[in-house]
């Protein structure tokens, strides 16, 4: 596969690109292109797959997983190839970054950075292979020993969203793989390059043909017939709750596979009046407008204290206004373009709604016209009610609820008071407020003082609506095991029947 020489140049042409299974690149008799969300210019051309191609996907995972040329070898030759791995996407990082803005439309800051967490996780992924261990027990008696070991679940299957392409997918495969298990990737159908461009580097690395296979597709179709494939032990789904639920229906009709789920989120960030009032507006303006908004972990609702709540919706409003729109590959960019037309229309569709029911537009309220692409304005809504669909739903773009509260219990009520449980914040001086809100409040994850902070050294993942499962860290790749008993006997055994 050709590599760019110039990381923040747009292409003179369209890239094209074919599937790949069993360590080869195919054609399909049928393309999907995608054009640039920021510019409106065709980027790349990706194949529509059938499902004879995820089939045959799916058989070469088995084989390869089967054979054991990967599920069966000492966890530190595994970890030798993502390291491998890891240094490759050193030396490609930024072509692997313009990729992903011109198919995402994210900023190319934003994509060189996701890119270095991606990194990470194949360093720790590899740390992870060599120490998965099981567990043993001495202590049944002289005549019996009981061991546990941690097997590789099998054939995964990996669906991945068009939010953050790339990270979601080495957020995954790294620790599927130091798990010994091998996978079948269907990534979003307009965000398809960066997960080709990755089997590229793992071949490269050292990944035996086989373990990972990408087919490319509409979800309704490839997606679909993985979710429902019968030869596919595990099935990792990141996406909507109401697509999560349809995962949980394929599982219950084929296979019963084991599924991971990372879903959606309406995460709280609660504001106390004792906060640093400048860092928490800092924060909030993150948390909801990162990556345009379309984010599982957004902070999408504001809980503020009632006594400083004007106060820091001005601060907040005023710092939301000066956030730079634009071009994403303009590394001075914050927020680039929305990904999808269907989204954006939602998203206009939301700030439409939050006004006729009443909420007020503190800043931004509309779309942002810069000539070409897609791009809406930060905004922020004071007044709102828990009713409102604004407060409920799951908007994933940059819009921001504001609620107020006057004690500790009504912050923590009013956090969750969501059919989710996926993130949450606290800025608070008072070690007794947060402790108490981080153990009240129902989320996966939780910072303090921050916002979207941490690393792949620990686990992801929700409650409640949120999802199933654990990724990253050791938990990670233990996810995509399965534990089994072992109790051997240790000299004669005792007959049942007499002699």
């Amino acid at each position: 596969m050709a590599e760019l020489d110039q990381s923040t140049a747009f292409p003179e042409t369209p890239r094209d690109f074919g599937f790949y299974v069993d360590g080869q690149w195919r054609q399909a008799g049928d393309q999907q292109e995608r054009l640039s969300p920021a510019h409106d210019r065709l980027v790349t051309r990706t194949a529509r797959c059938s499902k004879q191609d995820l089939d045959d996907a799916v058989a070469a995972a088995r084989r390869t997983f089967e054979n054991g040329r990967w599920s069966r070898i000492p966890g530190a030759e595994r970890a030798a190839v993502l390291l491998r791995t890891a240094q490759g996407l050193r030396e490609r990082r930024d072509e692997i970054a313009l990729w992903e803005v011109l198919e995402n439309g994210k900023p190319i800051s934003q994509a060189k950075g996701e890119i270095d967490h991606c990194i990470a996780c194949f360093e720790v992924a590899a740390g992870a292979a060599r120490l998965l261990r099981g567990d043993s027990f001495n202590n049944m008696g002289d005549s019996l020993f009981g061991m546990v070991l941690r097997e590789p679940i099998g054939v995964v299957g990996l669906i991945t969203p068009w939010n953050f392409p790339f990270l979601i997918l080495c957020e995954r495969v790294p620790f599927i793989l130091a798990s010994g298990c091998t996978l079948v990737v269907k990534p979003a159908e307009v965000t398809s390059a960066t997960t080709l461009i990755l089997a590229d580097i793992l071949e490269k690395a050292g990944l035996p043909a086989g373990a990972y296979n990408v087919v490319t597709g509409v979800g309704r179709v490839i997606g679909q017939a993985l979710a429902e494939h019968p030869d596919v032990d595990m099935l990792s789904f990141t996406g909507s709750t109401a697509v999560g639920r349809t995962c949980v229906q394929a599982s219950a009709a084929s296979n019963l596979k084991k599924l991971g789920l990372e879903l959606g989120g309406k995460n709280p960030i609660i504001v106390f009046a004792d906060s640093n009032l400048d860092d928490a507006a800092d924060g909030a303006a993150f948390g909801i407008n990162f990556n345009t908004g379309q984010c599982c972990v957004s902070s999408s609702r504001l809980i503020v204290e009632r006594s400083v709540a004007p106060e820091f919706e001005r601060i907040l409003a005023e710092k939301m206004a000066r956030i730079r729109v634009g071009d994403p590959l303009d590394p001075r960019t914050q927020i680039g373009a929305v990904t999808t037309s269907a989204q954006n229309e939602t998203i206009l569709g939301y700030i439409e709604k939050g006004k006729q029911e009443g909420a007020k537009v503190v800043q931004g309220g509309g779309a942002l016209d810069l000539g070409r692409g897609r791009f809406i304005q930060p905004t922020l809504f004071s007044g709102v009610t828990p009713s409102m669909a604004i407060a409920r739903d799951e908007i994933f773009g940059p819009v921001l609820s504001s609620f107020h509260f006057d004690t500790t219990e009504e912050a923590i009520a009013l956090a969750n008071d969501t059919i989710y449980g996926l993130a949450a914040s606290v800025w608070t001086s008072s070690l007794n407020k947060a402790l108490t809100v981080t153990r009240r409040v129902r989320a996966g994850r939780f910072w303090v003082n921050t916002i979207m902070a941490g690393g792949p050294e620990t686990p992801a993942g929700g409650f409640k609506q949120s999802g199933w499962g654990r990724e990253a860290g050791i938990m990670g790749v233990e996810e995509y095991t399965q534990v089994k008993a072992v109790h051997v006997e240790i000299g004669a055994r005792a007959h049942w029947i007499e002699s």
